[in-house]
C-alpha cells in the first residue's frame, strides 16, 4: 500500500482540480493547490502563481517538495500556435520550478480527446482513427498543444527521473463554476432559461451526436484514475483514456433531462440549433433568475460555456473511447452516466448555483 505523502494539484479551482484535491485530502495526503486566484478548499494549502511566470512559480513552490503532481490546468488562446506556446510553456515552467526541490516521484497530466480529434482550428477534420479511440493510435499531423504538453512532460521526466501518466478524458461531468468544460452546468442553465422563457428544450447539436453512441467522463472517476496511476507501478509511464465505462445516445438521455426540468423537448431537426445562437440575451435573463432565487453566481459566463458544449455536441462523427488498457492495468473504476449527470445537478442545487 502506498503511504500518502505530499501532492501538488495545479489548477486546483477547476472542475478536476477541486475533486482531485478533495480525494487526496480524504486519503491523508498533504495537499498544495496552485492557481492564479487561490482556493479555500478544506485541508488544501493555497498557492498563487501564474504558470507563464517562472519567477512567481519558483517563489510559490519553494519548500513544498511534492512527490505527486497533477497538472489539470490549461488556457484557451486564439490560435493553436498560441495554445502550444502558452500551454506547453506552462508545463515546462512548472516542472522547471520544481527541479530544485528534487522531490518528484510522479507527474500526471490531464489532456483529452483532442489528442485523437485534433485542435480547435482543425477539430474532427483530419485523418482520424476509428472508434473507439485507443491509446496506441499515432499522433495526428496537425499541431496540437496536448502533444507539446506531453513532450515537455516526457523531457523533464527523462532528465529528472520521475514517472509520468497522461489522462485523456472525454467531456467532463463535474462540479465547478467559471470552467469551460462544464457540460452538466451548461445544459442545466440552458434548461433553466428555457423554462423561464417558456421555450422547448431543443437539442443544440448535430445529427451524428443525437443518434450515435458516445461516452463521457465523471470528474470523480478521473481523479481516482490520476491517484491510482501515481501510486501503482502499472499506471506509470503510460497514457490512459478515461471515460465512465458505459455508452449512451443523446436521443436517450435528452428526454430524461427535459423531464427532470419539467420541459417539452425537441431532438435534432435538419441542422444544429446552437446554444451560442439560441442563448442570445441569456446574461440578463440569468441575472434575473439569480436574483429571484438568491443564487450565488449571477454571471452566466461563469455558469455556462455555450461554445464548448456546442463544440462537443456539434461533432459530425461518432466519438467514444476504449477503456481496456486502463482495465488491464488494474484500474476498474466506473460510473453510470445518467446517475452522474443528475448527481451533479443536485450538487449545483444544494450549492445554490442552480435554482
Amino acid at each position: 500500500m502506498h503511504t500518502p505523502g505530499r501532492a501538488l494539484v495545479v489548477g486546483v479551482t477547476g472542475i478536476i482540480g477541486q475533486t482531485l484535491s478533495r480525494q487526496l485530502v480524504e486519503l491523508g495526503w498533504e495537499v498544495y493547490g496552485l492557481s492564479r486566484s487561490g482556493t479555500n478548499a478544506p485541508g488544501v494549502t493555497s498557492l498563487r502563481a501564474d504558470l507563464s511566470d517562472p519567477a512567481s512559480l519558483r517563489a510559490a513552490l519553494a519548500g513544498t517538495r511534492p512527490e505527486l503532481v497533477a497538472i489539470t490546468a490549461w488556457t484557451r488562446m486564439a490560435t493553436e500556435a498560441e495554445n502550444i506556446a502558452v500551454n506547453g510553456g506552462a508545463v515546462r515552467n512548472l516542472l522547471a520550478a520544481l527541479e530544485d526541490e528534487k522531490s518528484l516521484k510522479h507527474v500526471a497530466l490531464m489532456t483529452g480527446l483532442k489528442h485523437y480529434l485534433g485542435p480547435f482550428e482543425a477539430y474532427a477534420t483530419g485523418v482520424m482513427a476509428d472508434t473507439p479511440f485507443r491509446e496506441e493510435e499515432p499522433r495526428l499531423s496537425s499541431p496540437n498543444f496536448y502533444y507539446a504538453q506531453e513532450d515537455e512532460l516526457f523531457d523533464s521526466a527523462a532528465r529528472n527521473g520521475f514517472t509520468w501518466s497522461v489522462h485523456r478524458s472525454h467531456t467532463v461531468f463535474g462540479f465547478a463554476t467559471g470552467n469551460a468544460m462544464n457540460m452538466v452546468l451548461t445544459i442545466s442553465a440552458y434548461a433553466t432559461i428555457c423554462k423561464e422563457r417558456g421555450l422547448p428544450f431543443v437539442f443544440p447539436g448535430s445529427e451524428a451526436q443525437w443518434n450515435s453512441v458516445t461516452d463521457v467522463t465523471d470528474a470523480d472517476l478521473l481523479a481516482e484514475q490520476i491517484i491510482w496511476a501515481g501510486t501503482h507501478e502499472a499506471g506509470q509511464d503510460e497514457a490512459f483514456n478515461i471515460a465512465n465505462g458505459d455508452v449512451f445516445r443523446w436521443r436517450w438521455l435528452w428526454p430524461q433531462i427535459a423531464a427532470y426540468f419539467g420541459l417539452e423537448w425537441e431532438g435534432f431537426e435538419g441542422e444544429p440549433r446552437t446554444l451560442v445562437e439560441g442563448m442570445t440575451g441569456a446574461r440578463e435573463i440569468w441575472a434575473e433568475i439569480a436574483e429571484r432565487h438568491n443564487l450565488v453566481e449571477p454571471d452566466i459566463d461563469r455558469v455556462a460555456s455555450w461554445w464548448h458544449t456546442d463544440g462537443d455536441l456539434g461533432r459530425n462523427i461518432e466519438v467514444l473511447t476504449d477503456m481496456n488498457k486502463s482495465r488491464k492495468a488494474g484500474f476498474l473504476g466506473f460510473r453510470d452516466t445518467r446517475d452522474s449527470f443528475f448527481h451533479y445537478v443536485e450538487e449545483y442545487r444544494k450549492a445554490r448555483i442552480l435554482p
